[in-house]
């Protein structure tokens, strides 16, 4: 039975994010077709990120009460509607409400996901069952700019979207026939009021520290996704198939490594793991803006594809490790939320510096604050490296 849930779970989340990762090197071009600025590129990142951080705390301990499948799937339905609603846009205000709805909708998938998978997941086996999820995120991320670059080239831009609100289609129809709203042993531990246990999460050292090096490492995610595009196509007059090759390349990379690195991350050191999968990925990120040629970013990208490989499924077993005394549901709304404002803080700063002192500095700016954070939550970590639980 759970092995049916876990293909189930993870076909799904992978189908739908495929959509995601179609549209992901279109975006920021449609944008700048439609007259948009690096402050507007950064509020229409930043619009995701505050509807979707704004309902993560609030949807993951619900689905711990009330079940996981009526969210999963009101967030599938919205993803649909958002695919076609971007043919629709005309302006950049267009595009930011779109961002804004978009968000709420991916409020209900990955915490939800996630929330899944750690009741799924067995005691002391939580980074090789997040790692397992991981790869559905990122061969769905990563495998789609490159099919979305294509569109792009041969068919347009609402081709792309087109194909989105199909995908998102078929995940939902899966969900909705195969996928249980609950999972056995998976209810929530700790009884007490939706705002009694976010502050007693936010009390716990151990899991600030983990939720530092999350929002730092989504940061990253604001110059890699919306920025990379606009930078390869001034370096060097990229095509839309030459940006989803070199998106692609970093997400299958991190997408092959995760199971492994997971398991690596259960049984020895999450801190020695984390500090060293950040100081990868802000080195590399830091001389991105300086390559020259096609093939410099995509060896670039693979390599900050290896160290996220490192820390995504760390603090993802930290978190499924605190879930089961919070409830699953509970961390895993939090955890996504430090998600969300690692990147409404990165679109804000990066979108600001791109426009005043030039985009090399969105690229260096983010990786100093990777390291901060990750040094900063490592000390906390290891302040409190109990667990709650028997």
């Amino acid at each position: 039975m759970n092995t049916r849930i876990l293909l189930v779970l993870l076909l799904s989340i992978a189908i739908a994010l495929f959509g995601v990762g179609i549209i992901a090197p279109i975006i920021p071009i449609f944008a700048v077709d439609l007259g948009a600025t690096g402050i507007s590129l950064g509020l229409m990142v930043a619009a995701f990120s505050i509807s979707q951080g704004a309902m993560q705390p609030i949807v993951g301990p619900l689905s711990d009460r009330h079940g996981r499948k009526r969210f999963l799937v009101i967030g599938l339905l919205i993803y649909a509607l958002a695919g076609f609603a971007y043919t629709l846009a005309t302006s950049v205000e267009h595009l930011i409400l779109i961002r804004l709805v978009h968000g709420v909708g991916s409020a209900m998938i990955l915490p939800i996901a996630m929330a899944y998978m750690g009741d799924l997941s067995p005691r002391g086996e939580e980074g090789k069952y997040m790692g397992i999820l991981n790869i559905a995120i990122f061969a769905g991320i990563g495998g789609g700019p490159v099919i979305g670059g294509i569109f792009l080239d041969l068919m347009g831009m609402d081709s792309a979207f087109y194909a989105m609100t199909a995908l998102t289609a078929t995940s939902l129809a899966l969900v909705l026939w195969l996928l249980p709203s609950r999972i056995a042993g998976g209810e929530q531990r700790l009884e007490a009021p939706k705002l009694t246990t976010f502050w007693r999460m936010l009390h716990n050292s151990r899991i600030v520290g983990m939720l530092l090096p999350r929002m730092a490492t989504m940061m990253v995610m604001v110059p890699m996704m919306a920025f990379l595009p606009i930078l390869m196509t001034q370096l060097i007059g990229a095509t839309g198939t030459q940006v989803g090759f070199v998106i692609t390349t970093r997400t299958l990379v991190s997408a092959t490594l995760q199971v492994p690195f997971g398991r690596m991350a259960d049984r020895y050191n999450k801190v020695t793991f984390l500090l060293t999968g950040s100081i990868i990925i802000s080195i590399i990120l830091y001389l991105v803006p300086f390559s020259t040629t096609f093939f410099q970013l995509i060896g670039l990208c693979a390599i900050i594809g290896f160290g996220e490989a490192m820390v995504w499924p760390t603090l993802a077993a930290i978190a499924a490790e605190e879930g089961r005394y919070y409830g699953q549901g509970s961390v895993m709304g939090v955890f996504n939320m430090a998600m969300s404002a690692g990147v409404l803080i990165g679109s804000v700063v990066s979108g600001s510096l791109m426009d005043s002192i030039g985009l090399n500095y969105a690229f260096s700016s983010i990786s100093a604050a990777l390291v901060l954070s990750a040094i900063v939550g490592s000390i906390l970590i290891k302040r409190d490296s109990g667990h709650h639980f028997p």
